[in-house]
């Protein structure tokens, strides 16, 4: 194979993977971000909130219970022209509640406004 195209395929492969990892790190940053905005992590916790995508919201949380055993819940919440879904560890999708969906719509309003100025401020 002549030489050229390999170099360029490597050098495709190297900005595909440097365009991969931002991502990457910018969306745990926002999930850092997002999982402050209900209040101060537990010691020995981890929380985690953001948007996937256009149509779907994580909420990821880590803790000790009483008996210092590790604990853990991700809630996937999907947003559809239907309403909005929500399946916990894997179970099933259900429909959220009124109430559930408004506190979601408060929670992704404040998650924005914190990404925006703690993160990304300087290109907007």
């Amino acid at each position: 194979m002549p030489i050229l195209p390999k170099l360029l395929s490597t050098k495709a492969q190297r900005q595909d993977d440097r365009e991969a990892e931002l991502y990457r790190s910018l969306l745990r940053r926002e999930a850092k971000i997002g999982g402050e905005i209900f209040g101060a992590v537990p010691e020995g916790g981890k929380r985690e909130f953001f948007c996937l995508d256009e149509h779907t919201w994580i909420w990821h949380e880590e803790w000790l219970d009483a008996n210092r055993q590790r604990q853990i819940k991700t809630t996937r919440y999907d947003i559809r022209p239907t309403g909005i879904l929500k399946a916990q560890d894997g179970q099933t999708y259900q429909h959220v509640s009124i109430e559930e969906a408004e506190r979601l719509l408060q929670a992704a309003k404040l998650y924005e406004k914190r990404i925006k100025t703690e993160l990304y401020a300087a290109y907007i």
